[in-house]
């Protein structure tokens, strides 16, 4: 071995030192992503959300774009690392990713659109923020939220596929310091250990306080709350209201 083939050794054996041992052996992959660059596509985006599961906080989608000719190590699914692993590893991806964005959809939008069309309304803001035009899109999951036609879905695509996985830490790194910073303003619900998930200490400071204005007030965990059926109802009726509108608009212009 030469001595430079010995020190890419040395420093392989260092970095896979980093990783906790139940990590080594998941390494997602570039298999897809070469697949589609070898079909001509050079703008490969990975997407990946976090927050729909939250009861407070926004709905956030990012999208990066891989370089072809660099790599770098110990890229995860974002749920597979600790969040000191995903701080560490945030600017790597950030600084990696020859281009990334993320989008939001606000908890407002969430009970006003629904989820579906606020996690596409997030993504759409992610491609926007790009500055590339996609020539394909790789999704976790079954359902293209995306669209157009040039979507590949990859079911468990956070642990598999490298583009969607570097989405993901940009994703959950990006939406937990948002959360941390509102823990500052909505002392007692811990959204800095929580991050707006259903907890007990959240559970506890909703019945406590009442929700917040970072709370999607058209979930259901609301009907929990025994004097805030009425608030439910108003969020309710305005999103009804507002399908009903979007329903009239699409017709006059059929």
């Amino acid at each position: 071995m030469t001595p430079a083939a010995a020190r890419r050794s040395s420093a392989a054996v260092r970095r896979r030192r980093t990783l906790r041992p139940g990590l080594r052996g998941q390494v997602p992959g570039l298999s897809h992503e070469r697949d589609l660059w070898a079909a001509g596509h050079d703008v490969v985006v990975g997407l990946d959300e976090v927050g729909r599961g939250s009861w407070a906080g926004p709905l956030t989608v990012a999208a990066a774009v891989l370089p072809v000719d660099r790599r770098v190590n110990g890229v995860r699914d974002s749920k597979a690392l600790t969040e000191a692993e995903r701080e560490v590893l945030y600017d790597r991806v950030a600084g990696w990713c020859r281009a990334w964005a993320v989008g939001h959809a606000s908890p407002t939008e969430c009970d006003h659109l629904g989820m579906s069309a606020a996690q596409r309304l997030a993504a759409r803001r992610a491609l926007d923020g790009l500055g590339l035009t996609p020539d394909h899109h790789i999704l976790e999951g079954r359902w293209d939220f995306v669209g157009g036609g040039r979507t590949r879905m990859i079911v468990r695509g956070d642990a598999t596929c490298l583009s969607i996985a570097a989405a993901s830490v940009l994703a959950k790194v990006t939406r937990d310091r948002m959360m941390r910073a509102a823990a500052e303003d909505h002392p007692g619900f811990a959204f800095d250990g929580n991050k707006g998930y259903p907890c007990p200490r959240h559970k506890i400071a909703l019945r406590g306080q009442g929700p917040t204005a970072i709370h999607r007030m058209s979930w259901a965990f609301v009907d929990d709350l025994p004097w805030s059926t009425t608030a439910r109802q108003r969020v309710l009726a305005a999103a009804v209201a507002a399908a009903a509108d979007a329903t009239a608009q699409a017709r006059l212009f059929a």
